[in-house]
């Protein structure tokens, strides 16, 4: 695990000012730096750097950048390839010096090209320079584990783990995309390709970025469609059979996961996926592993009484910390720094926290994410499920909503779930299900009430900007935000095109975003067996009623669990890390909300609608949430708005 940076660029950039860059990023990789400029052609240079967290080879030999016997391919990269060992003994023919898997990657591409990267899995963000056909490459892993961040500077390119070193490049300005803050507001993160800033762009999870002499061009060589496509092609609908392979394939992830040459540990929640991991991992080793739990002293939060009994059935040396409101509040201040673009998902609080517990003790951690979106596991998709048998009525109830009661219709009367169902009528939206309330609230903040609110209803906006995704959008008002439309997705059946979804958006853009910088705050590693892509791919092929099998969610994942945990320690409501949002805005926080949301401020900023935003937070301090009749959680909102602004403090200002 480490983080990468550098540049195809004519710009003149130092080595000084590339190692200023790369050093931004001394918490992903402390044990060691390289930094190396190399001349090209056409007046280009390209230069590469790296931070190094060792964790396989730890001798100098796992030095990078990395180059081949020749000096034709010189490498830089973040992350783990888990099959390297197998490949080595395939790549035979190629005088390695080092058992670290890095030297793999230059092997595999001497002999299959580009084409390499169909042969290594793990997670990767990879800079790779070819001297022979003048092409640089940057590639991402399929799922979007390690992020790569790239800025299109002209003619010139530069690429990093994090935005930081691209914030430090001398010619970097800095331009904020105001047009992804509304969906920032909304969904808490800020979805690939787009990022923070113009011009400035995530590589997509599974793609590849070639750079040839100012030409750029970007391919994906594993898609979430195209592989659940080929996976219900050769469907497993023997239960018994899905269940045997899935639960063989989940060992040979974790034992995987489980090479390294420093400490390593699980993640353990108590919950069926952070749960099953460990007992994997358990079984595997011959001795006691690691297992690390924060706990809350709120009862309705607290899951680590439930993780202690685990731990102790599966005979783990666990260890356990229990933090209170000020250690949480502690973190706030952080979140800019360590996440470099706006990011509000709060369970980022307690992810840094059992980051920091456990780099006490071990430098690899693995963990249970990717369990719910492969295998249906969300209180969302049961949501979906009975939406999906109620859309007819919810057509019905559209139609005669209608109908004018007083100066509203019928419709706005209805309670918001009601709502929700019957104004769901767009097609490529049919999964994603929000209050409209709150939906109008993000886009107000950028351009004010006034750009939709007065002057049409909200189908009439939601249909402009659906009109805008399909190119169709002849009015004058610009969208701040765009949301992902269905029509892609093969799937009738709601809740996988909902999980189909979430893989492409949710997952890589706020799940692995968040441990990534949550672990990496504390030079932790974090693994995970579940997004393994045999794992991945054989979920594809699993019929859907095993994962929903009669309104119980992940059925077939809760059963091999089963076979290690007795049923009685895991068979309990999903809890999740809470975070008291409403609280900290309206106590230790409230003079900087203030602050943030004041006239002058916003003014002097230009960013947001002033009008609005003083108004709304106004009224948020003096009313709090909207609560159940509306459906517009306030605190949420307020809270995205708080952690803009703070990340705006911290390095733009």
């Amino acid at each position: 695990m480490c983080g990468i940076s550098g540049f195809i660029s004519k710009n003149k950039i130092t080595m000084e000012q590339l190692r200023i860059m790369n050093d931004t990023m001394i918490h992903r990789g402390p044990n060691d730096s390289g930094v190396e400029i190399y001349p090209f052609k056409d007046g280009y240079n390209v230069g590469f750097a790296q931070r190094r967290l060792s964790i396989l080879d730890l001798s100098p030999l796992g030095h990078q950048p990395m180059h081949s016997l020749d000096k034709r391919i010189s490498v830089v990269f973040n992350g783990e390839i888990y099959n390297f060992q197998e490949l080595k003994k395939e790549l035979s023919d190629y005088p390695f010096k080092s058992t670290c898997d890095t030297e793999v990657i230059i092997a595999a591409y001497l002999k299959w090209g580009i084409d390499f990267v169909d042969h290594i899995h793990g997670m990767f963000a990879i800079a790779l320079f070819d001297r022979e056909t003048d092409d640089v490459y940057l590639i991402r892993d399929r799922i979007g584990k390690k992020p790569l961040y790239y800025w299109k500077d002209g003619e010139n390119l530069v690429f990093a783990s994090e935005l930081k070193p691209i914030m430090m490049c001398p010619s970097f300005n800095g331009v904020i995309k105001k047009s992804v803050i509304a969906r920032y507001l909304y969904q808490q993160y800020i979805n690939d390709p787009d990022s923070v800033f113009e011009d400035v762009y995530k590589l997509i999870p599974g793609a590849v970025l070639k750079f040839h002499l100012g030409e750029i061009k970007i391919w994906k060589y594993w898609d979430v469609r195209k592989a659940y496509e080929k996976g219900i092609e050769n469907p497993v609908t023997d239960y018994n059979e899905a269940k045997t392979e899935l639960k063989r394939l989940l060992k040979e992830s974790v034992a995987k996961r489980m090479i390294a040459d420093v400490p390593l540990g699980t993640f353990l929640s108590g919950g069926y996926d952070s749960s099953l991991i460990t007992a994997i991992a358990q079984d595997i080793s011959d001795q006691p592993v690691k297992t690390f739990t924060i706990g809350f002293n709120e009862p309705r939060y607290n899951e680590a009484k439930f993780a202690a009994e685990v731990a102790k059935h599966l005979g783990t040396d666990h260890t356990e910390l229990y933090i209170d409101e000020k250690e949480m509040l502690d973190q706030v201040s952080s979140i800019a720094k360590f996440y470099d673009e706006p990011f509000a998902d709060s369970s980022q609080i307690p992810s840094m926290l059992v980051s920091k517990l456990a780099r006490q003790k071990v430098t690899v951690a693995l963990s249970g994410d990717g369990g719910d979106e492969f295998f249906c596991g969300y209180n969302i998709y049961e949501y979906i499920h009975k939406a999906q048998k109620l859309d007819a009525l919810g057509a019905a109830i559209y139609g005669i909503g209608q109908l004018p009661l007083g100066s509203q219709k019928l419709l706005d009367k209805l309670p918001m779930k009601v709502r929700a169902v019957a104004r769901n009528r767009d097609k490529e939206t049919k999964v994603q299900f929000a209050s409209d309330i709150y939906i109008k609230a993000a886009h107000a903040f950028v351009d004010g009430v006034e750009s939709f609110d007065k002057s049409m209803t909200f189908d009439e906006y939601n249909q402009i900007y659906l009109d805008e995704l399909l190119g169709k959008n002849n009015s004058n008002i610009q969208l701040p935000c765009k949301y992902p439309v269905e029509s892609g997705y093969p799937q009738d059946n709601w809740q996988v095109r909902r999980m189909l979804l979430d893989m492409d958006t949710y997952l890589p853009g706020d799940i692995l975003c968040k441990m990534d910088r949550a672990s990496m705050k504390y030079s932790l590693e974090n693994r995970c067996p579940i997004m393994d892509t045999s794992v991945m791919e054989y979920s594809y092929r699993i019929a859907h009623d095993f994962k929903f099998c009669n309104g119980d969610k992940k059925h077939i994942l809760k059963d091999i669990a089963y076979d290690y945990i007795p049923k009685e320690l895991l068979d309990r409501p999903k809890v999740g890390f809470g975070v008291p949002l409403d609280k900290w805005m309206r106590g230790p926080l409230l003079e900087q909300l203030k602050t943030y949301s004041s006239t002058d401020y916003l003014n002097k900023q230009g960013i947001f609608d002033t009008g609005y935003v003083s108004r709304f937070i106004d009224n948020y301090l003096t009313s709090g949430d909207g609560g159940p009749a509306t459906g517009a959680n306030y605190s949420k909102m307020a809270w995205s708005f708080f952690v803009f602004q703070q990340w705006y403090e911290h390095f733009m200002k």
